[in-house]
Parts: structure tokens; C-alpha cells; sequence
């Protein structure tokens, strides 16, 4: 498989086919919807989850794929839910977005194996996955940017009447998951 290969299945794990992973990067930008903040977050969850999945990918950590995505779906549970009742980005959720980015990069190492990755292409597989994940992460920033927060965020009833009815739609549908992982264990 070639570079862009890899790049490319990076990119569809996240768009189109990575729902867990779309409405956790929409969870982080729906903190505040600053981009700056948007881009901060995300900075720290692929740090966090770029460092696990070569780990993984490469054998050091070993993982449960059952028990990982069970907590990726915990994860956008406490993410959304915590826009609620945060309006802005403190040290102690950046924490949490660096412990749940090591999960979600467990995540990926999993999707990334299931490729079948040859001995001979793990360093290009990773960066060029990695990269595909970045590219469709900042995507995803931009969009909900330029058509949900340019133009709504300075309204009155954007928190109200906005965000916190997709964030609770969004750990609503993040807890089903966790109930259905968890059970399928």
C-alpha cells in the first residue's frame, strides 16, 4: 500500500465512517467554539492518541479492543456532557482529552491493524494513517467553524438553544454505545 494509501484510510476512519470519533471532535469544539480553542484541544488529543497508536501498532502496549472502545464511547459521554456546564477550556479537561486521546489512539491502532499492515510498511502505515486522521479532525473543526459557529455563536440563545441540545444528543447517543460495547464484552 502507498503513502496515500494509508492517508486515505486514515481519512475514512474518521469521514465518513468514524462516528465515535466525529461527535468526540465535535464535542471539543462545542466547549466554547473559539477555533483557537477547537485547535488547542485537538493539538493535546493527537499528541496523546498519535503516541498510542504507533505504541500499539508497533506491539509495546497491548490493548482489549472490547474494554477500548467501550471507554471511547465513555469518553464522548464525559466530553459532551461536560459542555453543559463549562464554558470555557481549563488545564484539568485538557488533562482528560490527553488520557482519552491514549485510548482513542488504541482505537485507532486497532483500525489500522485491521488493514494488515506489513512489517515492511509500519512507519509509513503510521504516519500516513495519522496524518489522514489530522486532516479529517481539522475538517471536521472548520466545518462546524464556518457553518454552525460563524455565524451563530454571538446569538443569545446559541448555548441554550444550540449546543447544549447537540451535546446532550450527543451523550445520549455516546451512553447507548457504551451500553452496547459494554454488554457485547
Amino acid at each position: 500500500m502507498s503513502f496515500w494509501n494509508y492517508i486515505n484510510v486514515g481519512f475514512e476512519h474518521v469521514v465518513p465512517w468514524g462516528y465515535d470519533h466525529i461527535l468526540f471532535i465535535v464535542s471539543l469544539f462545542f466547549l466554547n467554539s473559539k477555533i483557537k480553542t477547537a485547535f488547542i484541544q485537538c493539538t493535546v488529543f493527537t499528541f496523546a492518541h498519535s503516541t498510542t497508536l504507533a505504541l500499539v501498532t508497533l506491539g509495546y502496549i497491548p490493548w482489549n479492543a472490547a474494554w477500548v472502545e467501550t471507554v471511547i464511547a465513555l469518553s464522548i459521554v464525559f466530553v459532551s456532557f461536560e459542555n453543559l456546564f463549562q464554558p470555557r477550556l481549563k488545564a484539568a479537561r485538557l488533562l482528560l482529552i490527553f488520557f482519552f486521546g491514549l485510548i482513542h489512539g488504541m482505537g485507532f491502532a486497532s483500525a489500522l491493524r485491521g488493514v494488515g499492515l506489513p512489517p515492511n510498511d509500519l512507519v509509513l502505515g503510521i504516519l500516513g494513517f495519522n496524518l489522514g486522521v489530522e486532516i479529517a479532525q481539522l475538517l471536521l473543526i472548520a466545518s462546524c467553524y464556518l457553518f454552525i459557529a460563524r455565524w451563530f455563536s454571538n446569538k443569545i440563545w446559541y448555548q441554550t438553544k444550540l449546543v447544549n441540545p447537540i451535546s446532550l444528543i450527543i451523550s445520549g447517543i455516546a451512553f447507548f454505545w457504551v451500553i452496547e460495547r459494554f454488554l457485547i464484552q
